[in-house]
C-alpha cells in the first residue's frame, strides 16, 4: 500500500496563472496539500483533515506566488511560469 493516497486535485487561478493543488492523505490519515512550482519549488500545507489542509493551502498560495514574484522583479529574472498551468 503506498504511503500517501492522491485524494483531490483542483486547479486555482491567482494573478492571471492557473495553479494545480493535489491534496493527499498519509497512512496516519493526516493530509497534505503540494503546489509544484518547478522543479525545485514546491509549496507544503499540512493539516488533519482535507478540508484544513486545502484551506491552509488556498490561503497562503497567494502569499508564495507573490514572494516570488518579488524576488523575482529584485534579481531582475524574467517572470517564470513553470508551475503555471496554460
Amino acid at each position: 500500500m503506498p504511503e500517501e493516497i492522491l485524494v483531490y486535485k483542483t486547479d486555482i487561478v491567482l494573478h492571471g496563472d492557473s495553479y494545480q493543488i493535489m491534496v493527499f492523505c498519509r497512512a496516519d490519515g493526516r493530509h497534505f496539500a503540494k503546489t509544484r512550482f518547478s522543479e525545485g519549488d514546491i509549496i507544503i500545507n499540512d493539516g488533519s483533515s482535507l478540508e484544513e489542509a486545502l484551506a491552509k493551502h488556498e490561503k497562503l498560495l497567494p502569499l508564495a506566488i507573490s514572494s516570488r514574484k518579488v524576488m523575482q522583479d529584485f534579481r531582475g529574472n524574467p517572470k517564470k511560469s513553470k508551475g503555471a498551468r496554460p
